[in-house]
């Protein structure tokens, strides 16, 4: 069975994840895909709840093993990716997959969907404002938050790719975009 996926995509600090937890939250039947990586666990975060935490060679091995629908390297062997057993396990379960994945993921993931996906990319403000939020933020050094703005500029160039852009300068307003966006298109 092959249910409809929305995928959701942003620069690091842009408000993703917030958005996504709200999508989460809304009652749309929408459960989220894990995505494996190979980068180090942060804070309070889960393996297999938040991510599958992979090394690099494990990664690789299931890349040979055609286990992912999409992989991407990220950083320098720094590694994501969507196990085709995330979507089958929330197929199974009849409800929506959601993805939570950086901006060229969600490209592929819309290229290989189609029309049984919806893709919103999540826009900052402004490349100054997403600054702000990644040193509010504090879980990255000024070298990785300056490499992180560099990689939103360029990621930023790819917005026209994706179905929706919904500029995030106000959360709330963010949000309820959000959940109109793919409440429409679950037909819900």
């Amino acid at each position: 069975m092959e249910g409809k996926l929305v995928i959701i995509s942003a620069p690091s600090g842009a408000g993703k994840t917030t958005i996504v937890k709200h999508l989460l939250d809304s009652g749309l039947k929408l459960a989220f895909s894990v995505s494996a990586t190979t980068r180090p666990l942060r804070g309070n975060e889960t393996n297999g709840e938040d991510y599958f935490f992979l090394t690099v060679p494990e990664f690789k091995k299931r890349i040979e093993n055609n286990e992912f629908v999409e992989w991407e390297e990220v950083y320098k062997d720094q590694y994501y990716g969507t196990l085709k057993s995330e979507l089958e396990r929330i197929w199974a379960k009849g409800q929506f997959v959601l993805f939570d994945v950086d901006v060229k993921g969600g490209i592929t993931l819309k290229k290989k969907f189609g029309t049984n996906s919806i893709a919103l990319f999540i826009m900052p403000p402004s490349v100054e404002e997403l600054e702000n939020r990644l040193i509010k933020r504090a879980t990255d050094n000024p070298e990785k938050i300056k490499m992180r703005v560099e990689k939103a500029r360029e990621e930023m160039k790819l917005a026209d790719e994706f179905d929706t852009v919904i500029v995030n300068h106000q959360l709330d307003q963010a949000k309820k975009e959000a959940l109109k966006t793919v409440s429409s298109f679950l037909g819900r």
